[in-house]
């Protein structure tokens, strides 16, 4: 069988889709020695991807994701290759494609908070640009021969939003954290990374972006409810529009070294940033996984959560929960961290066993299992 992933957002370029088409390719590397791939990749993440496997071939496809090239150059390039079976690991399907793909929904949020304080465009185009997304969206979970997604919340999302799709075109394979604890002790990088980002107090972090549904405007006021002068909140992620507009919202609280934004980090410094942190912070209002939060207990960290969404079914009983639409609710989760060990124990232990619960090799079967069914299903 000859497949094609299309990984035009493989590694850190894009960001929680890059790290799923990673982890994916790389371990269906590791466990399939039968079929072919090609692999799409677009000039910035070419080099990043080296195969492991001579079974895997790269192809560049240097075409900017959602735009009109996708649409248009992106087909004509698929079909020279002549390929059974095209996955898609977002919804952002070529409607112009018409052989057989799978494609990968991990959310429905361009439905659920789909505002136009989520967009730098302005709003007569963000209205353009939301129908299309839309149309495209709608577009690829019919036409596809199978639907992948990564919980039962989505699943049941899906469901309830597109009728015309049946239960058994859908399957569930859960994604995995990506970072365990190094045995290895290293003091020196952990002193150098707490001067560089001038880290000198106990820390609740946030790892990942600040698109509005993320809820860190309510998530930071609650912690400056506390009135703890002996604690900081630091957040890792790109700057971009909204971290910056986040920034401008604590100017005065930046500048007294109460919250910290580091920017982009590498994964050296993200792990020095997991291992040392006093809790982790995750109140997003929508999410269809959630990973960061299990790379937070990986690391053994515990972890305060949105107890909406996906979160309860991804996280279980291990983090402390709390309303993301209350701020009281969620200032008691962070002083509950604060004022006991035994919950901050309990978490901790908690998130070990949890983490044990997901594989990615796990996942690249289950898909495998799926390549397989819609190949034979389609087999003259």
């Amino acid at each position: 069988m000859r497949i094609g992933i299309d990984a035009r957002f493989y590694g850190i370029l894009g960001k929680g889709l890059g790290r799923y088409t990673q982890q994916l390719i790389e371990h269906l590397e590791k466990i399939d020695t039968e079929n072919t791939y090609s692999i799409f990749l677009r000039k910035e993440n070419f080099l990043e991807y080296v195969p492991q496997n001579r079974n895997f071939s790269k192809i560049l496809a240097d075409i900017p994701w959602y735009g009109f090239r996708e649409q248009w150059e992106f087909p004509l390039l698929l079909r020279k290759y002549d390929l059974d079976l095209v996955h898609f690991p977002h919804f952002n399907v070529p409607i112009l494609y018409r052989k057989p793909f799978v494609v990968t929904i991990h959310d429905l949020i361009l439905l659920h908070h789909s505002t136009h304080k989520g967009s730098t465009l302005p709003r007569f185009l963000y209205k353009i640009k939301f129908f299309v997304y839309k149309k495209i969206l709608h577009y690829a979970m019919k036409k596809a021969k199978h639907i992948l997604t990564v919980s039962q919340f989505t699943k049941k999302d899906i469901l309830e939003n597109y009728p015309f799709i049946l239960e058994e075109k859908i399957s569930v394979s859960y994604e995995a954290n990506t970072r365990f604890p190094s045995l290895k002790k290293e003091k020196g990088r952990t002193v150098r990374t707490m001067n560089q980002y001038g880290i000198i107090k106990p820390y609740f972090l946030y790892v990942g972006n600040a698109y509005p549904h993320k809820n860190l405007f309510l998530m930071l006021k609650a912690f400056l409810s506390l009135q703890r002068e002996d604690f900081v909140f630091v957040l890792v992620g790109k700057i971009d529009v909204f971290y910056s507009q986040l920034q401008g919202s604590f100017s005065k609280e930046r500048e007294q070294k109460k919250i910290i934004f580091v920017g982009e980090v590498g994964d050296d410094e993200l792990e020095v940033l997991y291992k040392n942190a006093f809790v982790y912070v995750f109140v997003s209002l929508y999410e269809g996984f959630g990973l960061p939060p299990l790379e937070a207990m990986a690391h053994g960290i515990p972890v305060v959560s949105s107890c909406t969404t996906s979160m309860p079914e991804i996280l279980g009983k291990a983090p402390l929960y709390c309303d993301p639409e209350k701020e009281n609710s969620i200032k008691q989760s962070l002083l509950c961290m604060i004022e006991q060990k035994k919950v901050r124990d309990r978490c901790r232990r908690r998130g070990f066993r949890q983490v044990e619960m997901y594989n990615w090799e796990h996942l690249a079967e289950q898909t495998i299992r799926v390549y397989k069914q819609i190949f034979f299903q389609n087999k003259p």
